[in-house]
């Protein structure tokens, strides 16, 4: 296990600190029964900030920090696109979709369906989302979390996925949305502090002493490929990432349909206190979706310079080759102890 008794101390800490404030903002008012708008919607009280921060705590779970991670070191920079473009729809989300969901006091997606297509097709796009959610997003993001956490205690897949599915039972269920949005703020702090910090210490390892700026010149010219924003057909990680033509077609319906339509998305936008507060929220989640390349894509591209030879093999290079998901994981490894723990605490509060 490659973590030290600080470490495992600071994840239980935070782990109770996590639940007594969801309990605590759960609670009932005196005299009060908590409604449907309340569990869904906070009651109509999310001020901006909370909404942007809890926006990018739920998009960057397990299969953003873990999976585009391992894509930095695998193919480079080019992962970064998503997070660029997905600024600028939510930019356009929050002045033209917004308006219409507030406007028709909509509460989920399959709701807005009904009202503006009829039953049918709320039905139809509910079970479809249900199996989808459940087949696919769900299993990534706990795959790739137990990966996280098996990488740093040896905690077997199984026991990891069922620990971190039994922690977000224990409190998103009970508090609602509420609960997971004010408790997101504290673990978009975390992660966003902690994704600084460890590509600040990576880069002082490339360096060597020379300091951060010696070591980002260092890893952008010994390994140039990684930073190609629009990859050409000769490269291998084409097919992941079909240069020009992603970012100008299909990649703009995958974003529209992420940030505008998807329920666990926008349903932070829809708990605002009114348009206003729900436009500015989006704005400011558009604002930290641009550095989330240094704190998600650079680590990544960092572990590919601590793995080479150059560096003397500081990460297991054979390994990341045959698992590059594994990137973000090894890079934590290399942590004092305490930060360490933090990190992965606030990356296993992410994935919940």
């Amino acid at each position: 296990m490659f973590l030290s008794t600080l470490d495992v101390a600071v994840i239980g800490i935070y782990a109770v600190l996590l639940m007594s404030v969801a309990l605590w903002v759960s609670r009932e008012p005196k005299g009060q029964t908590r409604d449907t708008q309340d569990y869904f919607l906070a009651g109509k009280s999310l001020p901006w900030w909370a909404i942007g921060a809890s926006l990018i705590a739920a998009n960057i779970s397990a299969e953003q920090i873990v999976g585009m991670s391992g894509q930095g070191y695998a193919v480079g920079l080019a992962i970064a696109a998503y997070e660029w473009q997905a600024a600028i729809v939510l930019l356009v989300v929050a002045k033209f979709l917004l308006p219409i969901f507030i406007k028709r006091s909509i509460y989920t997606m399959p709701q807005f369906l009904d009202q503006r297509y009829g039953h049918g097709v709320k039905t139809t796009m509910s079970i479809y989302w249900i199996a989808l959610f459940t087949a696919v997003n769900l299993t990534t993001v706990l795959w790739l979390g137990a990966l996280a956490v098996n990488t740093l205690t040896g905690v077997s897949l199984f026991w990891g996925m069922a620990g971190l599915g039994a922690f977000a039972i224990a409190y998103s269920m009970y508090g609602g949305l509420k609960a997971v949005a004010l408790t997101d703020i504290i673990q978009v702090v975390i992660l966003i502090l902690g994704g600084i910090i460890i590509a600040y210490i990576t880069l002082g390892m490339i360096g060597e002493g020379r300091g951060v700026f010696a070591g980002f010149n260092r890893l952008y010219t010994e390994f140039p490929g990684k930073f190609i924003m629009i990859l050409d057909k000769d490269n291998p990680a084409y097919g992941d990432l079909p240069g020009i033509w992603t970012l100008l077609g299909g990649l703009w319906v995958l974003h529209f349909s992420y940030w505008g339509f998807n329920q666990y998305i926008i349903q932070r936008a829809l708990g605002a206190k009114n348009i206003g507060e729900a436009q500015k929220g989006l704005a400011f989640a558009a604002s930290l979706k641009l550095i989330m390349p240094l704190i998600i894509v650079l680590p990544g591209i960092a572990a590919a310079m601590l793995a080479s030879d150059a560096m003397g093999g500081i990460i297991n290079g054979a390994a990341l080759d045959t698992a590059s998901d594994r990137a973000y994981p090894e890079v934590i490894k290399l942590m004092p102890s305490g930060l360490k723990g933090l990190i992965l605490a606030a990356l296993i509060a992410a994935i919940v």
